[in-house]
């Protein structure tokens, strides 16, 4: 089971292992506060696209596509993250993007639940 929760929003013992898949650490909040099990920087959009992004929802199609070719070359990290989920059996995906229809976690969520 996959969940997705913003980095700001208290954690519960609902969201089971916190996985953050954001290249930032999310801006004023502290580590204790965020209680992440495992910080993997390596699945987050690159830069480039992160900056592209912009969070701009006319934008969100194409980034999609876009970020699923950057997953696509980053296959051991992709793989890494399926063990764990499978090992953990409930997973959140922590995010810090205020955009919770728009984010990289979504399509990230999507890219770990595919066969």
């Amino acid at each position: 089971m996959i969940q997705l929760k913003r980095a700001y929003v208290s954690p519960e013992k609902s969201d089971g292992f916190r996985i953050l898949v954001d290249r930032l650490w999310p801006r004023g909040l502290s580590k204790k506060k965020a209680q992440i099990d495992l910080w993997v920087k390596e699945v987050a959009p690159s830069d480039s696209l992160r900056k592209w992004f912009s969070h701009d929802p006319k934008k969100w199609i194409a980034f999609q596509k876009k970020y699923k070719a950057e997953l696509r070359k980053n296959t051991q990290t992709v793989q890494e993250l399926r063990r764990v989920i499978r090992r953990e059996k409930k997973v959140t995906l922590v995010f810090a993007a205020k955009d919770e229809e728009h984010n990289q976690a979504i399509v990230l969520k999507w890219v770990l639940q595919r066969k």
